[in-house]
């Protein structure tokens, strides 16, 4: 091989380390500030979503909308002059075929190398939370229904083929998992949450992790911290969280996924924490993730979260104050557009701004482009697209996984009288999301996230939709159809119809929930925030229409966010929670509508009762659980809880024996419970073991997940699961905000939800308090007879 001598920095034989260096070294100080920027071609957004927004005029700062445009005054070659970090969504802006996107990817690298002194290549990044979020490729289910399949292995294996895809097509870095936890269901981006569980969250967000990375594109875990708990759950609100919780139930997820999957990238969040925003704070991005984490790799803005510094947040004067405020506290890369960063040469000329911290970040960029073959003498535009040629971007393989996921993420409330469907002719199908396909896919996907402002290109795939599934499933039965309301609104015309239909009919499946979209533009998604949990629009008057009908009406809810459900207690013949369930989920539903699927789906959050008295995730010590009743007259039980999820098979869970009674500090000890198929399907359970700290020093939840485990089994059959506790996952921070085992009693509880724990055994751990940091154990190893599961973890 031969590499040209003035540029050492191409030459494979070195480490990535030294590379990056060599690199950077050769690099004018412009150039190295090139690094930590990136430009957004063919973004459109700004004009539809943020055309009403306004500012208040008597204050210096820029409104939303002048943000948004910033970047895009400025082309390409501009942007490119000394060099850059990014380029934004060349795939994720508008839709185009494959053999365009191809052509663009070559295209903006090669403005991006001729117009570069040292020719370094940028860094290709788009969004995949719900899969590759490009023209016509498989919409899989969203992150919430990830979290309702308790399916580690799954979710990594559709994490590998969304990577597959995107590493054909030339992408390098993929902006998920959302690592958030739920704290309020009210927040319109519950959806891209994978539950409201930091053990749940942390297992399959690492997962994904896994998947994603095991096909070379890095993953990015986000929104680096608190976003999830912003007050009354609006969107970019402001966080009231203390330290405790913060370290307790938020960062954990983030740290797992750092430490047992190797992930790369992280996103900071828009939010503030008790009045300081996260993308301005060095605790947060330096002391926590890189002093105490040891974490190596880049830290990226969320999409415009620097200049928000200035314009929302208005803690820096303007733009360049807002960059040196972020790049201080840690974030790397600016993302989408070179914004607040564009003012860091003279911020650095003047004194104000180190150029030490330029290299460190500049160091970091540089690496992972050296380690992803970006700086290899032999790296073309050409080629890094080479394998689009054959790509499908939605194959059978992906359908295949899409499928499964969405099978498994249908949860069964209640089977009713009813459920499954069975001997009957004539069925009325009602509601707004019985025939709209977009409200199987969550926000992020192209379809719901792109295509409202190219209505010409459709959906880009096929997709059936609930009501053409049931036809299909039920090939036997009449059925007719009324839509009876839209999704949001307060249009009853359609009642009369739809109510007709199930007087004339034997049963009725009602669809409702939600329609995803972006800033207001639907009811879920980023943005799409709920004043209460009643069913969007006057879909929960369309239900009660239905039920005074006296005909037997089963109710399907498809939605991003859990909805009260407590009116309807009661009154149903069967009750289905599908959360956003991708393309795949009208056949899903559909099939366990009719009994063709076992249902095994289990709640990622909890189904509440009443609208209102939010937030209520199960994560409550007493005063905030059902213990408290007397006390205040805001009801805490919900109507389903977290883990809650029944089957058309019958279960049970029993035989808990423990390894030892007492265990040191540092000790650990086995939980071992039957879980046997009582029923006369095939069906799969998921096993849950919680903990409860008896006697703490500060208030605890009064269980906490710690491990769990999905076990498949057919009619009569058993199996032992095994769960290895180490002492550490009884670690909490205590009063002086260090993380501590304590020793003390402990209730190890296992069941199939929250709330069904009927195994039930005490603990002693013993010796002395034990301080544990990053190097804690943060997993709960699980075997199925002596076997480890791939479909079980703990976080």
């Amino acid at each position: 091989m031969s590499i040209s001598t003035d540029r050492p920095w191409r030459d494979p034989r070195r480490s990535a380390a030294e590379r990056a260096g060599l690199l950077l070294a050769a690099m004018t100080l412009e150039e190295k500030i090139a690094q930590l920027g990136s430009r957004w071609i063919g973004n459109d957004m700004a004009d539809e979503e943020l055309a009403e927004r306004s500012v208040d005029e008597t204050l210096n700062v820029a409104p939303m909308e002048d943000v948004f445009a910033a970047g895009g005054a400025v082309t390409l070659e501009d942007a490119s002059r000394e060099g850059l970090g990014h380029l934004t969504r060349v795939w994720g802006s508008y839709p185009q075929t494959v053999q365009q996107g191809i052509a663009e990817v070559i295209r903006q690298h090669e403005v991006v190398l001729k117009e570069s002194r040292l020719g370094v290549p940028a860094l290709v990044h788009e969004e995949c939370l719900t899969g590759f979020t490009t023209y016509g490729a498989t919409v899989y289910p969203a992150s919430i229904a990830w979290g309702a399949t308790f399916d580690p292995d799954l979710v990594e294996r559709m994490a590998a083929a969304i990577g597959r895809d995107m590493a054909a097509v030339g992408v390098h870095q993929g902006l998920s998992p959302v690592l958030d936890v739920v704290r309020d269901y009210r927040w319109g981006r519950v959806e891209e949450t994978i539950g409201e569980d930091p053990c749940l969250v942390g297992i399959l967000g690492s997962a994904y992790v896994r998947g994603l990375q095991s096909a070379g594109v890095l993953a990015t875990l986000k929104h680096f911290a608190g976003y999830s708990a912003s007050r009354a759950g609006r969107n970019h609100g402001p966080v009231s969280m203390g330290r405790r919780e913060l370290l307790d139930i938020i960062l954990p997820t983030f740290e797992t996924a750092i430490a047992t999957a190797g992930a790369v990238s992280v996103m900071s969040s828009y939010a503030d924490l008790d009045g300081l925003p996260a993308s301005a704070d060095p605790w947060l991005f330096t002391e926590v993730l890189r002093d105490e984490w040891g974490f190596e790799g880049t830290v990226v803005s969320d999409y415009w979260a620097v200049p928000f510094l200035a314009s929302m947040h208005r803690v820096a004067a303007d733009d360049a104050e807002a960059g040196v405020l972020a790049l201080t506290a840690g974030t790397d890369v600016e993302l989408p557009d070179t914004i607040g960063y564009a003012g860091l040469l003279d911020k650095v000329k003047a004194g104000e701004l180190s150029e030490d911290l330029i290299d460190r970040a500049a160091r970091r960029i540089l690496l992972q482009k050296a380690e992803l073959g970006l700086l290899d003498e032999d790296w073309t535009p050409e080629g890094s697209v080479t394998a689009a040629q054959d790509v499908e971007l939605n194959s059978e393989q992906n359908r295949a996984i899409a499928a499964e996921l969405a099978e498994k993420s249908v949860v069964l409330l209640d089977a009713g009288s009813v459920l499954p469907l069975s001997n009957l002719t004539k069925v009325a199908v009602v509601g707004p999301c019985a025939d709209d396909p977009r409200t199987l896919m969550g926000c992020y996907a192209f379809p719901n996230h792109v295509l409202p402002r190219y209505p010409e290109h459709g959906l880009g795939i096929d997709i059936t939709s609930p009501l053409d599934a049931l036809r299909n499933e039920l090939a036997g039965v009449e059925f007719s159809y009324a839509k009876g309301c839209e999704v949001v609104g307060d249009d009853r015309s359609g009642f009369e119809r739809a109510v007709a239909d199930a007087g004339d009919s034997e049963l009725t499946v009602a669809f409702v929930g939600d329609l995803s979209g972006l800033f207001g533009h639907g009811t879920s998604g980023e943005g799409c925030d709920a004043e209460d949990l009643r069913l969007p629009g006057v879909q929960a008057d369309l239900v009660n229409a239905l039920l005074a009908t006296g005909k037997p009406v089963v109710l399907v809810v498809v939605s991003g966010r859990p909805y009260a459900l407590g009116e309807f207690d009661g009154r149903l013949a069967g009750l289905v929670q599908a959360f956003i369930p991708g393309q795949e989920g009208g056949s899903a539903i559909a099939g366990v509508l009719s009994g063709r699927i076992v249902p095994s789906g289990k709640l990622p959050v909890q189904i509440p009762r009443h609208v209102g008295g939010q937030p209520g995730t199960y994560l409550q010590p007493a005063l905030g659980s059902v213990e408290s009743a007397g006390i205040s007259g805001l009801e805490a039980r919900p109507l389903y809880p977290f883990g809650y999820g029944a089957s058309y098979t019958d279960f049970t869970v029993g035989d808990l024996r423990l390894s030892a009674p007492v265990i040191g500090s540092d000790g650990e000890f086995t939980a071992t419970v039957r879980v046997a198929n009582t029923g006369d399907r095939a069906g799969d359970e998921v096993v849950q073991l919680y903990l409860r700290d008896v006697v703490a020093k500060v208030a605890r939840p009064l269980k906490q997940l710690t491990g769990f485990a999905r076990v498949a089994l057919e009619p009569g059959a058993a199996a032992d699961v095994t769960f290895r506790v180490h002492a550490d996952r009884t670690a909490y921070t205590g009063p002086d905000l260090r993380r501590i085992v304590e020793p003390g009693e402990f209730e190890v509880m296992i069941g199939t939800s929250s709330l069904d724990l009927p195994c039930r055994a005490m603990l002693r751990v013993g010796g002395n308090v034990r301080v544990v940091g990053h190097d804690r154990v943060l997993t709960t190893p699980v075997t199925i007879n002596g076997t480890i599961s791939r479909t079980g973890g703990g976080g």
